[in-house]
């Protein structure tokens, strides 16, 4: 399938191709749908083995973002950007310096963030050349610990939707991934009284979490099949696939991963097997809350930001309520919500303001 053909398949707007001789930068920006204002979306940092693979990757994470700022109520549409490299070895100042330039020759349609495999002091790199780009460490700084809250209430949200109570003293959660998000997840519902079954590539997380958590550690493939009440993806998407869903003994997905189902017939398969999800781009939209929190008229506040975040308690309970009524998948009844929102404000368009 052609370049094209990819955008109109899923409706985007424009892809920018950005190559730089003296650094060395090659990335790719994606903006997908700017009906509710400037596309919002981090960049990733990622050692694509082909160009094709950089190309889907953009596209699909834009659109991805686009869903998630309408569904989180935010005034942006959804871009997202990929910088082809190890974020090990490849970062520079110059690097995301260059980036910085690509972002501000789109005048403000595109805004950039921190994002897998990049961290908000590399942008700081990337304001020095352009005003686009939020997730200054010395203003909302590391978005992970918002993510969580965010991700916590969402899945009390989905203990109340299947038990009735939002009470989690007591409940088997199992969570895939240690990382920043991840470490702090399960210091919430350790909180809460949860019992934790962990896993994670990283044997050192592991024992951090036995140690800090009481927690369980497993093998990473044995995560899909441990019985628990709730599974809680936290890293790697396309994780809910035929492989995996049939093995699943929970009651409950509800993780920070982006992009779980691998395909969406999926969120119908979980559907038919009794089990609740919470669709991912509604769940973990705290840390686009909190960066967005960065161009209030009044200036950052965590305390707003966190407000706004607990609202995903909310939005869950209306994407559950919609997939019963429609009798479709929670995945589906999700993207009604955000769609439902874009056409509304789309609407609004049409009333012209004179300057």
């Amino acid at each position: 399938m052609g370049i094209f053909e990819q955008m109109a398949q899923y409706g985007h707007e424009q892809l920018v191709f950005c190559y730089d001789k003296s650094t060395g930068l090659r990335a790719i920006i994606a903006i997908h749908d700017t009906t509710l204002g400037p596309a919002l979306g981090g960049l990733r940092m990622w050692p694509y083995e082909r160009e094709e693979d950089a190309i889907t990757d953009v596209l699909r994470l834009a659109r991805g973002m686009t869903y998630k700022n309408s569904a989180m109520g935010l005034n942006l549409g959804g871009g997202k950007a990929v910088l082809w490299g190890d974020p090990h070895t490849d970062k520079s100042e110059e690097l995301f310096r260059a980036f910085g330039k690509f972002v501000e020759t789109l005048g403000g349609r595109y805004i950039t963030a921190e994002d897998v495999g990049t961290t908000v002091e590399d942008m700081n790199y990337v304001l020095m050349e352009t005003d686009h780009a939020c997730g200054r460490a010395e203003v909302s700084g590391d978005p992970s610990p918002v993510t969580a809250y965010g991700v916590f209430m969402g899945i009390k949200a989905c203990v109340k939707q299947v038990f009735g109570t939002e009470e989690l003293k007591g409940k088997k959660i199992a969570v895939q991934g240690l990382g920043k998000v991840g470490y702090h997840l399960c210091r919430y519902l350790h909180e809460a009284g949860a019992e934790l079954i962990v896993t994670d590539i990283d044997p050192e997380a592991v024992e951090r979490a036995k140690q800090e958590f009481g927690a369980k550690a497993v093998a990473p493939d044995e995560i899909y099949t441990v019985e628990c009440d709730i599974f809680a993806p936290c890293a790697l998407g396309a994780i809910l696939n035929d492989d995996t869903i049939p093995g699943l003994k929970c009651r409950i997905v509800a993780g920070a991963a982006n992009n779980q189902l691998k395909e969406p017939r999926h969120g119908n398969m979980l559907r038919e097997r009794g089990i609740l999800y919470a669709p991912d781009f509604v769940i973990n939209g705290g840390g686009v809350i909190n960066v967005a929190e960065e161009y209030h008229p009044q200036g950052y506040s965590r305390e707003r930001a966190l407000k706004r975040v607990e609202t995903i308690y909310d939005k869950l309970l209306r994407v559950f309520q919609i997939a019963e009524q429609r009798n479709i998948s929670t995945a589906e009844a999700a993207d009604v919500m955000a769609e439902e929102r874009m056409h509304r404000i789309h609407q609004l368009n049409r009333i012209y303001l004179a300057e």
